[in-house]
């Protein structure tokens, strides 16, 4: 029996351990989610986004459910993964399940709510109902769709209308493999009203060395007026697979601004997709992966202009060693509509190995003709003038290296403006460098 089908054929075992939540409007959409998985099955190396990736080492494994492995973890090891100096509102899942034990929720306002799917069911029914599996595309994705299926107990946010969260939500995620191979569906709805605005950080973390799949998705609206700044931190280990896929609504006025760290895991696959719903829209992503041996990292993105007068600039970084594999591939679209457009993209990558290897296909699909777009992208290695200068100032070779690869990499840690996070990434950078 194939991964597929093993998925399928469990479905009903599924059902059977939601406590009466087997019916409803966002149990109707899991199984329609489950009949597109049938559908659509896992993608192939034959369609066009996935032809660089191979995910085949992720499907052959046995893996167990969460509803079949119960994991838990100490104090300790959960703080393990702490962010040093990070005062933030802490949301801690466990294999995609939410541990009470561990989180700690500090913003006290009526008109914000930091919890599950459960506990938001009480809070507002209505909201929870309205956005779920509405932007994410779970009818032509795969992964999307069994997400959606097999989305247990998801955390929900909600920022009312003018709220300044100022203490950011931190999503700890930890893939517990320990006991047996696992897979699990991690799952996070964030609604930012009008005029709000609030920081949210994804950090995927592992322990154990069996095998682990986590595949998430994300879903964010941002609200007429709204600022979201966007954190993902993708730090497992090299016995986890990770596919994950963040789709935002931006509505007229908002700002998203996001910073995308891929330097964990044996095969990961990041997508993140904007869709620009209105005028005067920003729309910031910055991204960086650092692979080594045999991991691959690939990122998907997509700046999608449906409005006229928005603006876009994405700048995706790689530094690739051993025999490791990194993909981008990223597509500004402006709509017939979005005149005004003003849209920028690039990817710059260093090899550092002859076995390294990048892919890289930057995209512009314009229908409309009053509009300045560019992208671009460039792969090479270090540049041996600058390594010369800083020589020939007594510096020697491996540590003129380190420092211009970590200026090289700064450049996108620079743009996270959450101080204690910046330094902690600062701080892992350095070691990923041989500091």
């Amino acid at each position: 029996m194939d991964l597929k089908e093993k998925l399928v054929t469990e479905f009903k075992t599924f059902e059977g351990k939601l406590n009466g939540s087997a019916t409803g409007i966002i149990h109707n959409r899991r199984l329609d989610a489950k009949r597109y998985f049938e559908l659509l099955g896992f993608p192939h190396r034959k369609l066009e986004d996935w032809r660089f990736t191979d995910i085949n080492s992720i499907i052959s494994n046995n893996y167990s459910q969460i509803f079949e492995v119960p994991a838990e973890l100490t104090k300790k090891e959960v703080e393990e993964f702490a962010i040093p100096g990070l005062d933030a509102n802490l949301i801690v899942l466990i294999n995609g399940k939410y541990s009470e034990s561990h989180s700690k929720i500090i913003t006290k306002n009526k008109n914000v709510f930091i919890g599950t799917f459960k506990e938001a069911q009480k809070y507002n029914r209505e909201l929870v109902e309205k956005y779920f599996a509405k932007y994410a595309d779970y009818r032509n994705d795969g992964f999307t769709a069994l997400n959606t299926a097999y989305s247990l107990d998801g955390i929900f946010i909600h920022i009312g209308n003018g709220i300044e969260v100022k203490e950011p939500v931190l999503i700890l995620n930890i893939a517990d493999s320990k006991q047996s191979e696992i897979i699990f569906y991690p799952r996070i709805l964030a609604v930012a009203d009008e005029g709000s605005s609030a920081s949210i950080i994804e950090l995927h973390e592992s322990r154990g060395n069996n095998f682990s799949f986590s595949n998430a998705v994300t879903e964010i609206y941002s609200g007429n007026n709204s600022e979201i700044h966007y954190y993902k931190i993708q730090n497992e280990s090299e016995s986890s697979y990770h596919v994950g896929t963040t789709q935002v609504q931006q509505e007229r006025d908002s700002r998203f601004f996001s910073v995308n760290i891929s330097w964990g895991g044996r095969v990961t696959r990041n997508n993140l997709n904007s869709y620009l719903n209105g005028e005067n829209i920003e729309c910031i992503m910055n991204g960086l992966f650092i692979a080594n041996g045999q991991q691959q990292i690939d990122n998907h993105t997509l700046a999608d202009h449906a409005s006229p007068n928005c603006h876009s600039n994405e700048l995706y970084k790689g530094i690739m060693d051993g025999n490791s594999n990194g993909i981008f591939n990223g597509k500004i679209m402006v709509r017939k509509d979005a005149q005004k457009t003003n849209a920028y993209q690039m990817n710059n990558n260093i090899l550092l190995s002859k076995e390294a290897s990048v892919n890289s296909k930057p995209q512009l699909e314009i229908f409309a003709d009053d509009v300045k777009c560019s992208h671009g992208a460039t792969t090479g290695q270090l540049d041996m003038e600058q390594l010369f200068y800083l020589r020939a100032r007594g510096i020697g070779e491996q540590e003129g290296k380190r420092l211009l690869l970590y200026a090289f990499a700064n450049e996108v840690i620079e743009e996270v403006k959450i101080d204690s996070l910046k330094i902690y990434l600062q701080d892992i950078l350095e070691k990923k460098l041989g500091y």
